[in-house]
């Protein structure tokens, strides 16, 4: 073992090998060669290519050094291309600490028997009086940061249940295109985790017909990982034990308490949280010349007319 894979349990030194194809003897070589790959795309802004960090875009990938570049220049294109989005990526930012606090994400405490981070959303909490799509946006990538720190989640990866339950059509209405395409590309095709499962409960048919619009804009490997399981709780039992599950997921835990399980006041603070790479400054990155029509970011997908 070396020293890239301190802090990996013995069960997980075992996951990364066999399944990620994780080999202590090479991983010196593994990661050069990713690094090496940078010369290739004179375009983006590489602001972090340590050993450690492009360690973590091999394990995302399974040791394809191919894919394992593509994700990492995925990464830094995607910040390089929505600056305005990570100005300020902080916790203090006022729309994402918000969206923090109503629980965008909530992270559970206990792992999953394969040792899986759980995150939690429920939808209806979403105020579109007080932050936006965007904010919720930023304070999940930004909870991603801080939690990929730990190798044990580089390697067994996240979970994500989504509880639509009280989310209304006047919300859903609210979604455009050009949204979830962001969401998409950020959370699918620029970040290095590894998602086990996305699983939707309680989801009302209007959710059904967003879920028909991005799927063409879905990986393969993206839409086999999604669950819906609609008002059927025994179906994601089957999946997720009921034992580390909150009360209204029909789990034996007490109710999700927002304000005592707030995640950022834990791990996000200016203390604790190492330099997420994923901020902007100012001059660091140049936006590319890239127009949006306007009525793609305006018009949503479900109209209320």
């Amino acid at each position: 073992m070396t020293h890239l894979q301190a802090g990996l349990s013995p069960e997980t030194l075992e996951k990364a090998k066999v399944e990620l194809k994780e080999n202590p003897e090479t991983l010196h070589q593994d990661i050069q060669e990713v690094r090496d790959m940078i010369i290739t795309r004179p375009d983006i802004g590489f602001l972090r290519t340590d050993d450690a960090f492009i360690l973590r875009f091999l394990r995302a990938r399974k040791f394809n050094h191919f894919e394992a570049f593509r994700l990492l220049a995925q990464y830094f294109e995607y910040r390089q291309q929505n600056l305005d989005m990570f100005k300020n990526l902080k916790p203090t930012d006022p729309g994402i600490k918000q969206a923090l606090k109503d629980g965008f994400p909530g992270v559970l405490s206990n792992l999953d028997r394969y040792g899986r981070k759980i995150l939690v959303l429920f939808a209806a909490n979403w105020d579109q009086s007080r932050y936006t799509f965007v904010d919720i946006l930023r304070a999940i990538l930004l909870s991603l940061e801080s939690m990929i720190e730990d190798p044990e989640l580089q390697v067994n990866g996240f979970i994500l249940i989504i509880d639509w339950s009280n989310f209304t059509f006047k919300q859903a209405s609210k979604l455009t295109p050009s949204m979830l395409r962001l969401a998409i590309e950020g959370l699918q095709d620029s970040f290095p985790a590894r998602f086990g499962g996305i699983h939707f409960v309680n989801q009302p048919w209007y959710i059904h017909a967003l879920y028909t619009v991005i799927r063409p804009f879905l990986k393969d490997k993206t839409r086999k990982r999604i669950f819906m399981h609609g008002n059927n709780l025994n179906s994601l039992h089957q999946l997720i034990h009921p034992e580390i599950l909150p009360s209204e997921l029909g789990g034996m835990m007490p109710p999700y308490d927002m304000e005592t399980d707030y995640y950022l006041e834990k791990n996000l603070s200016p203390k604790t949280m190492k330099r997420s790479q994923s901020v902007v400054e100012p001059g660091v990155l140049k936006r590319p010349d890239k127009v949006k029509s306007e009525e793609d970011n305006l018009q949503p997908l479900l109209s209320l007319d």
